[in-house]
């Protein structure tokens, strides 16, 4: 006999092994619209549990939101294969993702939903350029 939880579980095993499976055939720059994607939907859901005051689902929530932040966009980051002129772009670019994980932090400490709407606004600015860049003319990625 299935319970919600067995149903859960295997329901977030098969969307895992979904997004392993999208994940091996994408190219660098479908992957950086992932990470981008991943850390919309962990604020979206360190929001909901924010809302209904489940503190460690929160805290879970924005973990991941920073971990993908921290050290999937940020990480890619590639000052070298950006040359010259795009490395002022790449250290701006590294700045505001830290800026964006303080305020990650700054939310879950405070429950402060304007640190996490503010950190939500800024990654989707930034996956909305990454988007219209397009795969063909994405520059290197250090993935």
């Amino acid at each position: 006999m299935y319970t919600h939880h067995t149903y859960r579980t295997g329901a977030g095993a098969y969307a895992r092994v979904g997004i392993e499976s999208q994940a091996a055939s994408a190219s660098p720059h479908q992957l950086i619209v992932m990470l981008f994607d991943g850390a919309k939907t962990a604020i979206g859901m360190a929001r909901h549990h924010m809302a209904s005051g489940e503190v460690q689902a929160k805290g879970n929530a924005i973990a991941k939101a920073i971990n993908i932040v921290d050290n999937g966009l940020r990480a890619s980051l590639d000052a070298q294969a950006a040359g010259a002129q795009g490395a002022s772009l790449v250290a701006n670019l590294g700045a505001l993702y830290v800026y964006i994980v303080q305020r990650l932090l700054q939310a879950n400490l405070r429950n402060d939903v304007a640190a996490l709407d503010e950190a939500d606004g800024l990654l989707e600015n930034i996956a909305s350029a990454w988007r219209e860049i397009g795969d063909e003319r994405a520059p290197n990625i250090n993935l």
